[in-house]
């Protein structure tokens, strides 16, 4: 499993939500959805907070489920990262937290989502954050 922990009450004093990544449709694929719905409780918790994870930079971050009217909850996501108030966000660290997450993600789902397509996809397009998988 890649190296990204659940937080259930991270310390958001003095933070701030810096938008690193949307996805409009996370219901594509039912699978996506449900894993979403797995690790982050949405049957109950539902809009009421953003999922929070910690990647392998150490930053936090929240994810933030989108609604639609007469779609599927979850529909859509947003991800935030949350650094410091004046802190400058490492756009290499960012890349590669948000690779980490991708392939947490995959992983998450499973069947025929691997994260070795994932990985070869990343390559071909030539990403630098695809070789630290």
């Amino acid at each position: 499993m890649t190296r990204i922990e659940i937080i259930d009450n991270p310390e958001l004093h003095g933070t701030r939500r810096a938008l690193v990544l949307t996805e409009d449709r996370v219901g594509h694929y039912p699978e996506f959805r449900d894993f979403f719905v797995r690790r982050f409780a949405l049957d109950s918790a539902g809009l009421s907070r953003p999922g929070y994870v910690r990647a392998p930079s150490g930053m936090i971050y929240a994810l933030v489920f989108i609604g639609r009217s007469g779609e599927p909850f979850p529909d859509g996501l947003e991800i935030y990262a949350l650094p410091y108030a004046l802190e400058t966000l490492d756009d290499t660290n960012v890349d590669s937290d948000l690779w980490a997450l991708l392939r947490w993600i995959i992983e998450g789902v499973g069947g025929e989502w691997r994260v070795e397509d994932l990985d070869a996809t990343g390559r071909l397009y030539q990403l630098s954050a695809a070789g630290a998988g």
